[in-house]
C-alpha cells in the first residue's frame, strides 16, 4: 500500500491554509473577520499552535496584530 508523501492532516484551520496557498501571493494580509469567514471559526489563542501547520502549504505567519486585528502571511521561498 503506497503512502502519499504530501499527506496533509486535517485541522480546524485547513480551509484557511488552503485559501492562503491558492492565493499564491508573496504576502497576504487578512483581517480576523476575513479569517473567520474563510475558516468558519473565530481566530483564538490556539492559532498560535496551529500556525506551524502552514509551512506545509508553503507559507508562514509573519505577523499577528491584535491591535489592528490582522494576520500577515508570507510565502516561504
Amino acid at each position: 500500500m503506497a503512502v502519499c508523501k504530501e499527506l496533509k492532516f486535517m485541522s480546524k484551520y485547513n480551509a484557511l491554509w488552503e485559501y492562503v496557498q491558492k492565493n499564491g501571493s508573496p504576502s497576504i494580509q487578512l483581517s480576523f473577520a476575513e479569517i473567520q469567514e474563510i475558516a468558519g471559526i473565530e481566530i483564538d489563542h490556539s492559532f498560535l499552535t496551529y500556525k506551524k501547520e502552514l509551512t506545509q502549504y508553503g507559507y508562514r505567519v509573519e505577523k499577528i496584530s491584535l491591535k489592528n486585528k490582522i494576520v500577515i502571511f508570507n510565502r516561504i521561498d
